[in-house]
């Protein structure tokens, strides 16, 4: 199993992903629920540049030449300009305008998705990719790292909690509450646990 860097030309496995881990956001934004229209957005914003989904804010993880799963990780001072593009593309597919609030914020690295393919779930690659975007983040950049739970969903809230997260707010996203959660570097602890 290798934790990379997305590519471009992945933009399908990718989206197939990410579709997972955000199936009733996406239908929110597009308006109805079509999971071939979905992932059709997903993957024209993957392929291009410099919005929340694209490629550029892609890890991804191989196994057997395959991907089979996929996190979004991007600066969250960062979400506003990322957002329009991805609004200027609902728009255009949809006709509809990307109304939601914002997730993250400066001070920062938000975890926006990170979606297992179904046949490789229960096999602990998300708590991998997890732990990769920790070291990554946060002990190799000393940088925040941010995320949301819903409220309904406590068994992922503990695994967050067990990697090192904690609690520090709460956010609204497309009308549910979700807990605003973040693992921070500790100053004075300068090694890895």
């Amino acid at each position: 199993m290798l934790i990379r860097k997305a590519k471009q030309e992945e933009s399908k496995s990718i989206a197939s992903c990410i579709f997972l881990a955000m199936e009733e956001i996406i239908y929110h934004f597009i308006g109805e629920n079509s999971k071939e229209k979905a992932i059709q957005l997903l993957n024209s914003l993957i392929q291009k540049t410099n919005n929340q989904y694209s490629h550029e804010n892609c890890w991804v993880v191989e196994s057997n030449n395959k991907i089979v799963a996929a996190a979004l990780v991007y600066d969250g001072a960062m979400l506003k300009e990322l957002r329009e593009p991805v609004a200027h593309q609902i728009k255009s597919m949809f006709d509809r305008n990307l109304d939601t609030e914002d997730e993250t914020q400066a001070g920062e690295y938000y975890i926006d998705s990170i979606g297992v393919s179904p046949d490789q779930q229960g096999q602990g690659i998300g708590s991998k990719i997890f732990q990769f975007l920790i070291d990554e983040y946060v002990y190799e950049r000393n940088e925040t790292l941010g995320l949301l739970v819903d409220h309904i969903n406590p068994d992922a809230q503990k695994l967050y909690l067990k990697l090192g997260f904690e609690i520090v707010g709460e956010k609204i996203l497309v009308g549910k509450r979700m807990n605003h959660l973040q693992f921070i570097r500790l100053k004075n602890n300068i090694d890895q646990p």
